[in-house]
């Protein structure tokens, strides 16, 4: 226990500069509070003692906005950044050394049994409000950007941007699909109909114009 929480407070410093000391972090760091309840309440669901297990759990949510399913399988040095809205699944399972902000839902669609919530690989990045929701994979390395919904599976290395989420890199090298998203150079679909209106005044205008010189020459 003591070797773990020297790693999370190391993972801590490393991740968020904003961390001064050992005892900030412990103390004061509601991400923290929310994984040594989780580990509390993980050990009392896989003995049997589920309702004291909920308890622990909703406890927590209470004091520091993060609700973590007893179920739920996290594995080593998870840094949560600010952690305020998380919720993370009974089934989903995390990898070591990955970092969630504020937000994030790793939950099911509602179509799916037994197995319902993600499986989060080794050291992934989930940007702030992204929705990760299915029983699917995100693969070791990957990024996923604020606010993208993710329905299907991400394979490692790589970074998923959009609602839903296409991945646009792997391996550091931009992605090429059909329906890509550009999320900074946006076409506008209004000015796309207001051309094409354009263009059709301008069509009718010139058969207008013909007719009026066609008239003029059989008069």
């Amino acid at each position: 226990m003591f070797q773990e929480l020297k790693e999370l407070v190391a993972a801590y410093k490393a991740r968020d500069p904003a961390a001064r000391s050992t005892a900030e972090i412990l103390l004061l760091y509601p991400g923290v509070r929310a994984l040594r309840s989780h580990r509390r309440a993980h050990w009392c669901y896989m003995h049997g003692y589920k309702l004291l297990a909920r308890w622990i759990s909703q406890a927590s949510r209470r004091r520091t906005g993060i609700e973590i399913h007893p179920g739920a399988k996290i594995g080593k040095r998870l840094v949560i950044d600010h952690g305020m809205g998380i919720v993370i699944g009974e089934t989903a399972e995390i990898g070591d050394d990955c970092l969630i902000f504020h937000g994030v839902t790793l939950g099911g669609t509602g179509k799916e049994t037994g197995k319902r919530h993600p499986t989060i690989g080794n050291n992934v990045l989930i940007g702030t409000g992204a929705k990760v929701l299915g029983p699917f994979r995100v693969g070791d390395n990957s990024r996923i950007a604020a606010n993208s919904v993710v329905l299907t599976e991400i394979p490692p290395n790589s970074t998923a941007v959009g609602v839903p989420a296409k991945v646009v890199r792997i391996d550091g090298h931009k992605v090429d699909y059909v329906g890509s998203v550009d999320q900074v150079n946006v076409t506008d679909p209004i000015s796309t109909e207001l051309q094409a209106l354009h263009e059709i005044l301008d069509g009718l205008q010139k058969k207008i114009e013909n007719l009026e010189a066609d008239k003029k020459t059989n008069e």
